[in-house]
């Protein structure tokens, strides 16, 4: 009896160390820089910590995204796409997950590790 509870300490112990290893691993890299692409392409590098307030505008085929950098957070503040999902996004946060638009091709994501573009 006492080997099996043994075992299933040991389990649950590689268990809580793989999820924590995970975490580390998944977690934003570049602090507080964060890109903005579209279609691939780098448009802006922006270190949020040092970037003063401003709004882009950022065009694509007609429409357009107003970005907003505001207290250190960036967001889409409007857009001109049908669904609205990138401005219901909110403020960019740390988990990790980027702010996408599909219909206008936008990214907005922490910088990856080792990654360096152009700055705006």
């Amino acid at each position: 009896m006492k080997q099996s509870k043994l075992w299933v300490v040991l389990c649950a112990a590689i268990l809580l160390l793989g999820v924590a290893g995970c975490l580390w691993v998944l977690r934003p890299t570049g602090g507080d820089t964060v890109e903005i692409l579209q279609d691939g392409k780098l448009l802006y590098t922006l270190d949020l910590s040092r970037s003063e307030d401003q709004v882009i505008e950022i065009p694509y085929t007609g429409s357009s995204n107003i970005i907003q950098v505001q207290d250190g957070k960036i967001r889409v503040l409007e857009a001109e796409c049908p669904d609205q999902i990138c401005v219901h996004m909110g403020y960019l946060s740390d988990t990790g997950l980027p702010i996408v638009c599909l219909p206008n091709r936008l990214v907005i994501q922490y910088q990856q590790a080792g990654t360096d573009g152009a700055t705006g």
